[in-house]
């Protein structure tokens, strides 16, 4: 199980974010880096990200759905939150 800032990601939320990040990601047709630069967001932390290694913060989440053109909510519910 991964750690993230010291606490437990017992449920796999962060993994199921990261995923449903990288799904919205491919389905723009758009490379990790591309996102990263459009959200404005270091491509090493994407990765992380996208990987559920990162405690995310609804500011970068934010700032990835408008990269992708999608509200934020669809990201939450396409990862099963």
């Amino acid at each position: 199980m991964a750690r993230v800032a010291g606490k437990r990601d017992d449920d796999g939320s962060l993994v199921r974010l990261g995923q449903a990040v990288r799904k919205a990601r491919k389905a723009a047709g758009l490379s990790q880096e591309a996102l990263a630069d459009a959200a404005e967001i270091d491509r090493s932390h994407m990765g992380k990200i996208e990987r559920g290694e990162r405690n995310v913060s609804v500011l970068n989440i934010l700032k990835i759905a408008a990269a992708l053109d999608c509200p934020a909510s669809a990201i939450f519910i396409d990862a099963g939150m």
